[in-house]
């Protein structure tokens, strides 16, 4: 074979292979998400939320305790009375009863007066720490809900109480 023959043959060579070669195509890398967002800063404005009902000390509180014979509110009580009010200040929404409760001396009509006084007494002292009076409910049970039922005073204590009860938080 002559030289120009061996030439063209060698170029035809080259053509075929190169035709013959995959093509490689580079693919992009996936992009990358972008990062989550920052979750936002949880601001603590000092304000109650519902899940403190369960969580403070003090609004876990949920009783008056009375003197025998007594509506009047014991001094010991009023910081469980600011927090409540601040509390119904906070959640404007929220809604509360205050159950009166006597013991079991005295006649059934007189202890459903004190109980009512009681309850009154607190709802009193709630709306004066700025509570509002449109979510308050007072009603009274007088001796017909004893914690205790023993005939001694020490049962007897138990039993004279406002029980502040949450309707709506």
């Amino acid at each position: 074979m002559n030289t120009a023959t061996r030439a063209l043959l060698m170029a035809v060579a080259c053509v075929a292979l190169a035709a013959c070669q995959k093509k490689v195509v580079e693919t992009p890398p996936e992009p990358t998400p972008p990062p989550p967002p920052a979750p936002a800063p949880v601001v603590d404005d000092g304000r109650y939320t519902p899940d403190d009902l369960d969580s403070d000390s003090c609004l876990r509180q949920r009783q008056v305790y009375f003197d025998f014979d007594r509506d009047n509110l014991k001094p010991e009580f009023q910081a469980i009375i600011d927090c409540h009010a601040k509390y119904l200040r906070d959640r404007p929404s929220s809604r509360v009863t205050l159950e009166g409760n006597a013991d079991e001396r005295g006649t059934r009509e007189y202890n459903l007066g004190l109980g009512e006084r009681r309850g009154n007494a607190v709802n009193g002292a709630l709306a004066a720490a700025a509570g509002s009076s449109s979510q308050l409910t007072v009603v009274s049970y007088g001796e017909e809900r004893p914690t205790c039922t023993e005939s001694n005073e020490a049962c007897w204590s138990k039993n004279r109480r406002v029980e502040i009860i949450y309707t709506a938080r």
